[in-house]
């Protein structure tokens, strides 16, 4: 049998993450069995062991590329310029949430749930999302050091805390999105002048 490039095995790989995607979007991690994966990709169970040894393996890398996905969001944004304003910012964070739910076959942000979920259960997938989040808050934190840069936040100001409220956020919005109602760019705008000025006096 001829050896596979590079090239296919990464295809071939991505194939299973997104086929399991459709299952865990659909059911959940604990309601989806390998045998469902293996079904949704259309290849044999052999070839699928091949590339992952079992379903926490997948929810592994499912959670990692979830997380380099938000992680990437923010380094696309530090590499314009000048970089987009906090408002602009609320905007674009809406509309990334309404991109990763609007998919034909699968929803990244359910998944992303599942996955904080099931962090709190194993020790392994916690330290990987606890790295990879605390990666991104460094990004976010170089993001807000910009903004005071460019006045819109005050000299000096705490650059840290405006990063964790942000991904706080951003997370919150998943939340609102699955279990309240949506929650659009204007009205959080709104929400954080508010509070930002009641904060303040």
């Amino acid at each position: 049998m001829p050896r596979l490039s590079d090239k296919t095995r990464a295809e071939r790989r991505q194939h299973i993450l997104t086929s399991a995607w459709k299952c865990f979007s659909r059911n959940g991690f604990h309601a989806t069995s390998m045998d469902d994966v293996i079904a949704g990709t259309g290849m044999s169970s052999s070839a699928v062991y091949r590339y992952f040894r079992s379903k926490d393996e997948i929810i592994a890398a499912t959670t990692e590329e979830g997380l380099n996905r938000v992680r990437g969001v923010f380094v696309a944004i530090l590499e314009q310029d000048p970089c987009p304003s906090p408002a602009e910012m609320l905007i674009l964070l809406s509309g990334e949430l309404h991109s990763r739910t609007t998919h034909p076959d699968y929803d990244m942000t359910r998944i992303a749930l599942q996955a904080w979920a099931e962090a709190l259960r194993n020790p392994r997938l916690l330290a990987q999302a606890r790295a990879i989040y605390l990666d991104t808050l460094g990004l976010i934190d170089a993001l807000a050091r910009r903004w005071c840069e460019a006045g819109h936040l005050p000299a000096g100001a705490d650059t840290r805390a405006a990063a964790a409220t942000l991904l706080s956020l951003m997370k919150g919005l998943i939340v609102m999105h699955h279990i309240v109602e949506d929650v659009d760019a204007g009205t959080l705008a709104t929400g954080l002048s508010l509070l930002g000025g009641s904060l303040a006096r």
